[in-house]
């Protein structure tokens, strides 16, 4: 087995990709499940806005306890199994506020699990090796953004999407597998730097004080191009709307809502093959490259939606295309902007860094959504993945001109 993928990082991986298996069974349903009980644009992109600062919150401050412990797995394990349970019983009730909140305890289970999920796979190995470990586990992680999807297009191709109750059942199974999982999962010791419980969620905020020139410059433009990325639900949404007839092919209807389903998967195929070689591209060449290719294809992309947006024509192969370059966005930006941060701060700080960096960008999402479900309400879509593609040319710029290369300057000597 490679030096770099050790049975830690398999099992993660594992984990991960179970866990998204049975969300992303759910993500491009939970848009039309929406719609079908009466929620518009802009309740939607509160309900995603809210549901991610709250992720965001609860990531900086379980990242900064699992520091404190000295301990990742418990809080692995209690994040993935509040997923899991939240998950069916989202469907459970109609009414606004069971949805949100439990739309609200998932997310909340990603934050509690993910800081100390990311500081312990950046605890596994070296620097030199943290782009191929980010790469491979959002890698196998997308690969089950990929299986969840295809089922709930095989069920809607038989359903015709009247009912989606047992579709969020259904979840369960792959949600507490990836549970009983994570019990063969063995955490190394570290030191316990304190037992205290941290009481204020916004503590782990004064880390910015702390944190290096390099790591600060880096979150900022992250942060900034986050305040005009949006939910990837108005995407799905866009398609469903310029769709809205279907498509033909040979004989056979293609409805919208299967065809949200189907571009969906299209891109997690594309974001699943591209992460592991995006990862391997950034070790070997740096991040801050593939980081710039990052941002400039969700600029083509989200310039190429505000076009079809604008001409209102349902061009297939162009929004194929837009999708692929989504899908290749996602895989040079998301592991890889975790693995440079993550080598821009201490051992003994990455839980509460990576959690800090989770906190700022999932509160901008919070304004991203909203501010795009009130502009797609009394503007039209266009303007928002208008705003989307010229924030992403803009933050190019920035990180191309302010920030360093991981490569030429780190900021400890860390022992892996």
């Amino acid at each position: 087995m490679k030096n770099w993928l050790s049975k830690t990082v398999l099992l993660l991986s594992i984990v991960s990709l179970l866990n998204d298996f049975a969300g992303e069974l759910l993500y491009p349903i939970l848009p039309l499940y929406l719609l079908s009980i009466g929620y518009g644009v802009i309740w939607i992109g509160l309900l995603e806005g809210i549901a991610e600062a709250v992720a965001g919150l609860t990531k900086a401050w379980f990242g900064e306890w699992s520091d404190n412990k000295g301990m990742r797995l418990p809080f692995i394990r209690i994040g993935y199994l509040l997923s899991a349970l939240s998950k069916p019983l989202l469907a459970l009730f109609a009414f606004a506020p069971w949805v949100i909140l439990m739309r609200t305890t998932d997310r909340i289970g990603k934050g509690v699990r993910s800081g100390a999920r990311d500081a312990m796979l950046a605890d596994e190995v070296g620097k030199e090796h943290r782009g191929k470990v980010f790469g491979f586990h959002r890698s196998m992680d997308t690969f089950g953004a990929v299986i969840g999807p295809s089922l709930a297009l095989i069920w809607l191709t038989f359903h015709k999407g009247e009912d989606f109750h047992s579709l969020f059942l259904f979840s369960l199974i792959p949600g507490l597998l990836c549970v009983l999982l994570l019990f063969f999962v063995k955490e190394k010791k570290r030191q316990v730097k304190s037992n205290k419980f941290p009481t204020n969620p916004f503590l782990s905020f004064t880390y910015w004080k702390k944190a290096s020139p390099d790591f600060r410059k880096l979150v900022i433009g992250i942060v900034g191009f986050t305040l005009f990325n949006s939910s990837d639900m108005f995407l799905l949404l866009l398609v469903k709307i310029i769709f809205s007839k279907g498509i033909i092919l040979g004989s056979y209807l293609i409805n919208s809502d299967m065809l949200v389903v189907a571009f969906y998967i299209f891109y997690n195929i594309v974001y699943s093959l591209v992460s592991f070689p995006a990862g391997i591209l950034a070790d070997k060449f740096g991040s801050k490259g593939m980081l710039l290719l990052g941002y400039a294809c969700f600029a083509l992309a989200y310039g190429g939606m505000a076009w079809v947006a604008f001409s209102n024509e349902p061009n297939l192969i162009f929004v194929i295309f837009c999708f692929v370059i989504y899908g290749v966005y996602s895989a040079c930006t998301d592991g890889i902007s975790k693995a440079w941060l993550s080598n821009l701060c201490a051992n003994e700080d990455k839980g509460i860094a990576l959690g800090l960096y989770a906190g700022l960008t999932s509160l901008a999402t919070l304004i991203a959504s909203v501010t795009a479900g009130v502009l797609w309400s009394f503007t039209g879509p266009a303007i928002v993945f208008l705003l989307g593609a010229t924030m992403a040319v803009i933050v190019f710029f920035y990180i191309n001109l302010v920030c360093k290369s991981p490569q030429t300057k780190f900021v400890t000597n860390e022992n892996n």
